[in-house]
């Protein structure tokens, strides 16, 4: 069963309304009110569980009582409960109200991602070396391991949820991370495919044209549009149900890693054709995953807001 597990420290004058909003609710269950245990700030602590589907009404109610500004709120997912009362609730709840996001959780990692530590910008510069390297040797396995690397779905999300939002700071500092981190990948990683170049470190295929990995990067067409639109898809919904996974990092940056490390080794083998496709490939790629971010990010929330009053007026 999903359930979300609520911790409050509440002033004094506001535990018996809290405590009467939550006993009111069929769906929070393990109510514990502790009187006067708190310190910093003083007041009264209360826990209970509440199924996943009511937690974003019930959150709403906490701060409408003005918890979190006068005390705190701390939220938790239950990993594993054993409890014939909890049973009886789900069994008794349409499954689309056991299962609803909890929006504020699913905003606030996306925020907690799109912070810009320098190990972003190491693990992007990284990548687009593990890129190159399996550029100029063929390798797709090493095209994948950049992949894997690569954190710039973190900046793009954020930046998808400040236009949802409408907070530019959040938009100014996600593009700034994604340019920042980019360039410097491209940089570094040109200078080290120009020091592979002048000592013949490329392979004897890459060095007579036959080039299958970056072609498939410099020749941006319908098809990788349809993948870079999925992949936004797949990482927004993904992270609504929290199911994300290096797998799902892989898929992102199929989009944009490959396409950073090709313009830099393009540029370093004086290909500019082949580094224009590359550029090309990138810019696009990173609009359509915010674009198609934000789009999936409204669309999910209408279709979950519309499917729980939809399983609330069937159960009435």
């Amino acid at each position: 069963m999903d359930l979300i597990h609520f911790r409050m420290v509440t002033p004094s004058s506001l535990t018996q309304r809290t405590v009467d909003l939550l006993s009111a609710d069929d769906h929070v269950l393990n109510l514990v009110v502790l009187r006067s245990v708190s310190n910093a700030p003083d007041g009264d602590a209360l826990e209970c569980d509440v199924v996943k589907g009511a937690a974003n009404e019930v959150l709403a109610g906490l701060r409408g009582l003005g918890i979190d500004r006068s005390g705190s709120i701390a939220v938790d997912d239950v990993e594993m409960m054993f409890s014939r009362h909890a049973e009886r609730i789900e069994a008794d709840q349409p499954s689309i109200l056991v299962h609803t996001p909890l929006w504020a959780a699913v905003e606030a990692h996306i925020r907690a991602e799109g912070t810009y530590l320098p190990s972003f910008y190491l693990f992007l510069v990284i990548a687009g070396l593990i890129g190159a390297v399996g550029i100029m040797s063929n390798s797709q396995i090493l095209i994948v391991a950049a992949m894997v690397v690569g954190p710039e779905y973190n900046a793009i999300v954020s930046i998808a949820l400040g236009i949802d939002r409408g907070n530019r700071r959040r938009v100014r500092e996600g593009a700034r991370a994604l340019t920042v981190g980019f360039s410097l990948a491209i940089v570094v990683t040109l200078g080290f495919s120009a020091l592979s170049r002048a000592f013949g470190f490329e392979s004897d295929a890459f060095q007579r044209g036959l080039r299958p990995v970056s072609q498939l990067i410099d020749t941006p067409n319908f098809f990788s549009l349809v993948v870079a639109a999925l992949a936004g898809v797949v990482g927004i919904v993904s992270l609504t149900e929290a199911r994300a996974s290096a797998l799902l990092g892989v898929f992102i940056s199929v989009t944009t890693i490959p396409a950073a490390s090709d313009i830099a080794v393009s540029i370093a083998f004086a290909d500019w054709s082949e580094a224009r496709g590359s550029l090309f490939q990138l810019l696009l790629n990173v609009a359509v995953l915010v674009v198609v971010g934000v789009l999936t990010l409204r669309l999910q929330r209408r279709f979950w807001r519309r499917a729980e009053r939809r399983a609330e007026t069937q159960g009435g």
